[in-house]
């Protein structure tokens, strides 16, 4: 009955626990002795095939059906299915803005959702660029909870911990460093320059001219706060800087303008579109 119940509609739970909830049933420790019987390498790999898989599907829009995953993807690892699943949707949430929503519990399909805020501008639109967005908005959170600025060297080393390696070429975006600190870069979402007096020269990222123009620092805030499931607030400083930047813009928090702060009002439209 629980079951047919669920089916009604679109799951509640989104992400990597829906993921987890419909897995073919394993005990924890079934799943446990399962993994020790494989190395990390293999498991990740594993990883790295169906988030690939996934986001092939998600271009085409086509909704994804457990049967299909564990048929091209996880083939011999049905015994830790549960655990690599868990772990992409972990991967799409924090590399892409993706969250592997359950819209048919009967039958185990899925979709993926943006997180992402909107963006309508020439360079990157979410329709077909959601991966390269998706990038983006974690660099731009990492650069405005690290102060605003972050040397270009603790830029990789927080990729690297989402399995994004600058150094080696990437499935999805191709040859990431030079996305980040020439495509990015060129159009105005970055800024990459040279800190001063250092030797060997070291290079820091900041936001770029069009990032402060088609987002906030509120809804960066927000967006990081959403992955982490905590509220804004749990981290005072960033906040009470974002709701400083809203103020000074016109009160973008409460989606008003007023006739005399034309400027304000014109940048608060072209961030509420993100």
């Amino acid at each position: 009955m629980a079951q047919k119940r669920r089916s009604k509609g679109p799951g509640p739970a989104q992400g990597e626990d829906a993921a987890a909830a419909s897995a073919p049933t394993q005990g924890a420790s079934q799943v446990q002795r399962s993994l020790e019987r494989l190395s990390p390498a293999q498991v990740d790999q594993k990883v790295s095939e169906l988030v690939q898989y996934l986001l092939v599907k998600d271009q085409k829009k086509i909704p994804i059906k457990r049967a299909d995953i564990l048929k091209n993807v996880i083939k011999d690892y049905k015994s830790v299915y549960s655990e690599i699943i868990k772990r992409a949707g972990r991967n799409l949430q924090q590399v892409f803005g993706l969250q592997l929503v359950e819209i048919d519990a009967k039958n185990h399909i899925y979709i993926l959702v943006s997180n992402l805020p909107r963006l309508e501008g020439e360079n990157l639109k979410q329709d077909d660029c959601t991966a390269k967005l998706g990038l983006l908005t974690v660099i731009l959170s990492f650069l405005f909870m690290k102060g605003n600025a972050a040397k270009e060297s603790a830029v990789w080393e927080m990729l690297r911990r989402l399995r994004v390696d600058p150094g080696v070429r990437h499935e999805v975006f191709g040859d990431v460093k030079k996305l980040v600190t020439e495509e990015f870069v060129r159009q105005k979402y970055l800024e990459y320059n040279r800190i001063p007096h250092t030797d060997p020269p070291e290079f820091e990222f900041q936001w770029g001219a069009r990032a402060a123009r088609e987002t906030s620092k509120m809804q960066i805030l927000r967006f990081v706060a959403k992955i982490q499931s905590k509220d804004p607030k749990a981290w005072s400083t960033q906040y009470n800087e974002a709701a400083a930047e809203e103020a000074a813009v016109g009160g973008l928090s409460q989606d008003t303008s007023t006739p005399e702060d034309t400027g304000g009002a014109s940048q608060g439209a072209r961030r509420r579109n993100w």
